[in-house]
Order: structure tokens, then sequence, then C-alpha cells
């Protein structure tokens, strides 16, 4: 039997969407033609790689899974006693998926627009942490030579990305990746305060350049890149921004990882120079296109049903990709960048 074939994994972060996330690696968990080297994850997309991570080092792949699923089962259990934004009976009786219409998610939205957390919630009350706590030993995972694990902030201070490695997790780091500034408080990490690690790093693709043994990254997408039909919702609208900035650091990277393949694949780079330049081999899960049609409230949804669900549909897009894809790893890259930057490098100096 062939050696298994190294993968790193970078998760998004989407909220409750993340549960594909759990779909698509329970499903790569279980085919035993991959290992993990390393993970990223920002957001939600952090929650997952933390669990998964913690998975690998306590029990392997089953242990892995074993640890996801644990994880999202809390997640749903703590949102049917916690969570602000509940549906009306009616629409989920019918099978609606969304809640832009429930009276909670419009009293939800009303009072984060009007008020900060600090104001809301002075007391910084936030039961991801006490899922976290339940879920992870944090002092053992600090451990961890499985896998390689980062996780991305947003200092708020400086406006930069911060990774975090395994050796410095905790509930606090995963907390501070997790922190949506209208709903919790900056969390504070050794003098440093930090919000979502999506705004500028989602996830962030540049540790595996320096710190992972393999050059193939697959990215699991959860927001999606392109939509063809106009926002013209406040609702919407609202949406696709936040969609817009969640991706916004993610091409700043692969933009970069296009300029520098074409700078080794076109022979620009002199023969002596060459391997001090990483080809770095490209492959996307695109579970955003799932979830396309869910609506922005829809990711505060955490109904068991809702959420292993959308663990389903990462199973079977995880699936199809490994049959379209498997045989590219090692080998070469699975998107075509040259096709997705094409048209921006065809400007004019008026346009700079």
């Amino acid at each position: 039997m062939a050696a298994p074939k190294k993968i790193n994994l970078a998760f998004q972060g989407g909220g409750s969407h993340g549960a594909v996330t759990w779909g698509v690696a329970d499903r790569l968990l279980e085919d035993k033609r991959i290992e993990i080297d390393s993970i990223s994850g920002s957001s939600a997309g952090a929650v997952n790689a933390t669990a998964l991570a913690y998975g690998l080092h306590k029990g392997g792949c089953e242990g892995a899974r074993e640890a996801l699923d644990n994880l999202w089962k809390q997640i749903s259990r703590a949102g049917e006693r916690y969570s602000p934004v509940k549906a009306n009976p009616f629409p989920m009786a019918v099978g609606a998926t969304d809640l832009v219409n429930a009276f909670s998610y419009q009293m939800f939205e009303t009072i984060t627009r009007a008020l900060s957390p600090y104001q809301f919630n002075p007391f910084d009350i936030n039961p991801l942490r006490e899922i976290l706590d339940q879920c992870i030993d944090f002092e053992s995972l600090r451990d961890c030579d499985k896998t390689k694990l980062f996780v991305a902030a947003t200092n708020v201070r400086n406006g930069r990305v911060h990774v975090f490695e395994t050796h410095e997790m905790s509930v606090d780091v995963v907390s501070a990746s997790t922190c949506l500034p209208f709903l919790f408080k900056a969390v504070e990490i050794d003098g440093e305060h930090y919000w979502d690690g999506g705004y500028m790093g989602n996830p962030v693709l540049f540790p595996f350049f320096y710190e992972a043994d393999t050059s193939d990254i697959i990215i699991v997408h959860v927001n999606p890149i392109e939509r063809d039909d106009l926002p013209t919702t406040p609702t919407e609208i609202s949406n696709r921004i936040n969609e817009i900035s969640f991706n916004s650091s993610l091409l700043r990277e692969l933009r970069a990882i296009n300029f520098v393949q074409k700078l080794l694949d076109d022979g620009w780079i002199k023969d002596e120079y060459r391997d001090r330049l990483r080809n770095i081999r490209i492959h996307s899960i695109r579970s955003d296109e799932a979830l396309m049609d869910f609506d922005v409230s829809t990711k505060f949804r955490t109904d068991w049903a809702f959420l292993s669900g959308l663990k389903e549909k990462g199973r079977a897009i995880a699936d199809s990709w490994l049959e379209d894809n498997f045989e590219k790893i090692g080998q070469k890259s699975s998107v075509n960048l040259r096709d997705m930057f094409a048209r921006e490098g065809r400007f004019k100096r008026k346009d700079l």
C-alpha cells in the first residue's frame, strides 16, 4: 500500500456554516490515503482546527472525528440554552433555512447595531469558552506533535494578523480568533487585544510556507467568493460586505502564490535562486457553493438537525473532491490561479 499523501488544511470561518467544514474534515479523516501535516483556521475555522488537532493528538484520525463530533454536539446544546436567535416555529416546520424574519433575529440585529458588547454584555458572557473548556484539554494540546496548528486573530491596535502556534494554544487564543466585535469584548492576551481572525486572515496560508513539510494546501471555503445576484436589501448588502471582507485576505495570499508560481513556471528566476522559492500547490474544497442560498442569519443557527445536515453536505462535497482531485495531491495544483487572476493583470496605468 502506498504511503499516505501529506496535506495542509486551511479552514475558513463562517459561524454555524462551519459545520460543513466539520463534514469535510470528517470525510478526509476517514480516507486512509491522506495524512494531515498542518492546520490553519480562523473564527469558526479555528474552532474546527483546534478540535481536529486535539483529536489527532489524543487518538489519531478516529480520535479527531470523535473530537469534532463532540464539539458540534456541545455547540448545539449550548445554542438551545443561550442563543439569542430563535426561529419561528412555522418556518422551521416547513423546512425554511433562514431566520431573517424571526422576531428574535430582528431584535438581535437591532440591539447589536445600537449597543456595543461593552454595554449589552458587560460581563462578557461567551458560551463558546465553556464549550472549549469541556471539549479540549489545552494543556495537553500544547504538547501536540501529530500536527502543527496555526490560529489567526486580528490585533485591534495595529490592524495586523497575529498567528498563534500549537505551543501557545488556550481558550483565550481560540476565543480571540472567534471574537466578533459587535458581540463580544476584545480578548486580551499578553497585553494586546484581539478580534476575529477572519478580518485579516481567513484563513492564513503563509505559516505553511515556512513550517509545513508539504507544499499541498487544501482550502475549505465557507464564504462565497463570487455571487451572480446583486444584493439589494439591507441584510443582503450587509452579508455581501461581510463575505468580501472575509475573503479579501485569502485572495491577497493566493495572488502572491500565483505571482511566485509565474516566476518559477516562466523561468524568470535564475537556477541558483530557484530553491529559495517554494512552489505551493493549491487545492480548494468549495463548500461555499453549497451554502450560497443560506441566509446570513443561518450562521447563528445551532439546532442539531441543521448542523448535522450541514455535516452531511460537507462529507458529500469532500467525497466528490477526492474522486476528482486525489491524484493531483503531491503533483500539481487543482486550482488554476492564473485563470483566477488573469483579468487583474490587464490594467492600464490610468487604473492605478
